[in-house]
């Protein structure tokens, strides 16, 4: 029982080491491999990359606050949210593996950029994606974890709805 305990913590730990360590490398990189005026196109210009430091949260959001609030909503709060997640995956030793792993992508996430911010004031952004009808904003890895990992907890709620729905129609009493 007690190894079993093990193995999970020394996964979870493991795997978000892993994110972060990918979100940190890449950032790295691009810190120190681009200026602010380079910029790299693929697939004929749809995917660029390009460095951008970003002040703010999620499309800049809050880049213009100032002072404590500034700190508060941009540090503050994702570090709470972020062990908050932490003590969830710890906590509760039942949760679904893709759930799992999902809160631990969302968590590493938080953890590269609450990092950048602190470390260097502001998160480097990187990728941005331009196919006409679907573009994104300027993004990093620690990005697509969180979305990867917010992606994987809808997908289990989403599957894991569906039966009880039909459980609940075979057990409704039928019409005659």
């Amino acid at each position: 029982m007690k190894s079993s305990r093990l193995i999970r913590t020394l996964l979870i730990l493991l795997v978000l080491a892993l994110n972060i360590g990918c979100d940190q490398l890449s950032k790295s990189f691009i810190r120190h491999n681009l200026d602010e005026y380079s910029e790299y196109t693929y697939l004929h210009q749809h995917i660029r990359i390009r460095r951008a430091e970003n002040t703010g949260a999620f499309l800049s959001l809050g880049d213009s606050l100032s002072g404590p609030m500034k700190t508060i909503l941009l540090n503050v709060l994702p570090l709470l949210a972020v062990l908050f997640g932490l003590y969830y995956i710890f906590a509760k030793a039942d949760l679904n593996r893709l759930t799992l792993v999902g809160i631990i992508f969302i968590v590493g996430g938080g953890i590269g950029n609450i990092y950048d911010r602190v470390v260097h004031g502001s998160v480097t952004d990187f990728m941005h994606i331009d196919f006409g009808i679907f573009e994104t904003g300027v993004f990093n890895v620690a990005d697509m974890s969180i979305m990867a990992g917010t992606f994987m907890i809808l997908l289990h709620a989403w599957f894991k709805k569906k039966p009880e729905e039909e459980e609940l129609k075979t057990d409704s009493p039928g019409e005659n």
